[in-house]
């Protein structure tokens, strides 16, 4: 923060010793002399106690009137102006000052609290923080429109009712948009309280294999899955699984949201291919019945939603 004796310093009056100059161009400023009009009971003495305070003010609309945008901005505290309060206070005047955020930090913020709702492992943080505009996203490839009005369907219906117990079966070919589209659903969701979780299965189960020899991180990791409002598992289907990871992390987590709160998952795979998928693992060989019984809980509990389309992949 620069003081109005470090302006002064700076002021081609300096040399002069001319303080009462400076003072008299904040003083003069179409600001203060709105104030002054606002509270015509403040004296000049008053004025020139807090001269510091209108000349902080006064820069930093300045600096406001001309925004460099949030990251460049001038001020004091990033995003914030200084506004002034005068109140009486046992028969005299006090002025005080105090920070009011702009509409650029108020957006800022807002896209924060979406960021912070969402836990995200190993996906590509873009998809969360990319700008989602409806009409764009059936523009870009009409073949995804139903898809992408059955998703805006699902979050208004969650809005007005609020946590369904249902959730959404994205299935299409590679490129498709179907990550684009669960990132879309978060962040819509996201802004209206609701937290989430999406997790892209190849790397997580690999992960998974490791946090078995650390309890209290797969407690914690288990925990927030379980929890969170929605729960996106990307790519599924397309993991190496041990039958450690399929019985005792992906089983135990679908077995306490189902029911409670809606999973989402995204895959290549129809229903048949998944739950053959998760019948075989490369250590046990194929056990049909848990690969049933996992998919028991993933096929009884979604709507599936086929994601057409254009492979985007490595487009501009």
């Amino acid at each position: 923060m620069e003081s109005l004796g470090e302006a002064m310093r700076r002021s081609p009056f300096a040399a002069a010793g001319d303080a009462a100059n400076v003072a008299n161009q904040v003083l003069n400023d179409p600001l203060v002399l709105k104030l002054r009009d606002r509270y015509p009971e403040l004296d000049e003495h008053v004025l020139k106690l807090n001269l510091n305070r209108l000349y902080q003010m006064t820069k930093e609309y300045r600096n406001c009137k001309a925004c460099p945008g949030l990251a460049q901005c001038p001020n004091d505290m990033q995003g914030h102006s200084t506004g002034i309060s005068c109140e009486q206070l046992n028969g005299k005047w006090q002025i005080n000052d105090y920070k009011t955020p702009c509409s650029k930090w108020l957006a800022y913020e807002q896209q924060e609290q979406i960021r912070r709702r969402i836990t995200s492992f190993f996906v590509d943080e873009t998809v969360l923080g990319a700008h989602y505009d409806e009409e764009e996203m059936i523009h870009l490839d009409s073949n995804r429109a139903i898809a992408v009005d059955l998703l805006q369907e699902y979050a208004d219906t969650t809005i007005r009712e609020g946590l369904q117990k249902r959730g959404l079966y994205l299935q299409g070919d590679f490129g498709t948009g179907k990550t684009y589209l669960a990132g879309y659903l978060l962040q819509r969701l996201a802004k209206e309280g609701f937290s989430g979780v999406i997790v892209y299965m190849p790397e997580f189960v690999e992960d998974a294999k490791a946090l078995a020899f650390d309890a209290v991180k797969l407690k914690e990791t288990l925990t927030l899955m379980k929890e969170t409002d929605l729960l996106v598992f990307d790519d599924i289907g397309a993991e190496n699984l041990t039958p450690w990871v399929r019985d005792h992390v992906l089983g135990a987590i679908l077995n306490y949201r189902m029911n409670r709160k809606p999973t989402f998952y995204t895959s290549n795979h129809n229903f048949d291919d998944l739950e053959k998928h998760f019948s075989f693992t490369h250590k046990e060989g194929e056990e049909l019945h848990k690969g049933q019984r996992l998919m028991d809980r993933v096929r009884h509990f979604v709507d599936v939603v086929h994601v057409r389309g254009r492979n985007h992949r490595g487009n501009s």
